[in-house]
């Protein structure tokens, strides 16, 4: 069971960072159908994730795992009809992802008796890359694809303090494509900069 979990979450995860660098290769149309599926990528993925999460008492990953289906949702949204969404969307997103967050340092806290642990101090990486690299993804904003890595860094070597590796090769990989994705969209915005000031 924890083999399928594994490839089961860690599959679709590595699926989410492959369309999202392709994205930035891709004209405009292109570009929202890859993102579009990037995020449906991640959704599947996130169940198994959790319970993984779950079962090595990471409280603070797993709340922010399970957080993202509200940004992946606003994000399904802004590439499915537009980039802008009502404000109050945003911030009802923002809010929900900040309480699950706040939910799973609570339970770990208390499961711990503080943030005691390596794994703990992991957990916190990942939170920070993942909530600011999904706001900024959701803004467009290629900064995003740092707070991933960020995040990607932690949760390998969380994978590989568990013995999960799988896990630990799918983040690696995962932190290949997010690189490549940054790169990329380095590269697009430097023509539309040097458009501007002409």
């Amino acid at each position: 069971m924890d083999i399928f979990l594994q490839l089961w979450g860690g599959g679709w995860y590595l699926f989410n960072k492959i369309l999202f660098s392709l994205s930035e290769t891709e004209h405009e149309i292109k570009n929202n159908q890859l993102t579009l599926l990037a995020w449906l990528a991640y959704l599947i993925g996130v169940p198994a994730w959790v319970f993984l999460l779950i079962a090595k008492n990471d409280w603070i990953a797993a709340s922010i795992e399970a957080s993202g289906i509200p940004a992946m949702l606003l994000g399904l949204y802004k590439a499915y009809s537009t980039p802008k969404a009502p404000p109050s969307l945003e911030q009802g997103v923002k809010y929900l992802t900040y309480l699950a967050v706040l939910f799973g340092c609570l339970i770990s806290i208390r499961e711990y008796g503080g943030i005691v642990s390596a794994s703990q101090c992991l957990e916190i990486g990942v939170t920070i890359g993942f909530l600011m690299g999904s706001y900024l993804m959701t803004q467009h904003d290629r900064k995003g694809y740092l707070f991933f890595m960020l995040m990607n860094t932690s949760m390998a070597s969380l994978m590989y303090l568990q013995g999960k590796n799988i896990l630990l090769i799918q983040q690696l990989l995962s932190l290949l494509f997010v690189g490549y994705g940054y790169r990329q969209a380095s590269r697009n915005r430097q023509p539309r900069q040097r458009l501007q000031t002409q």
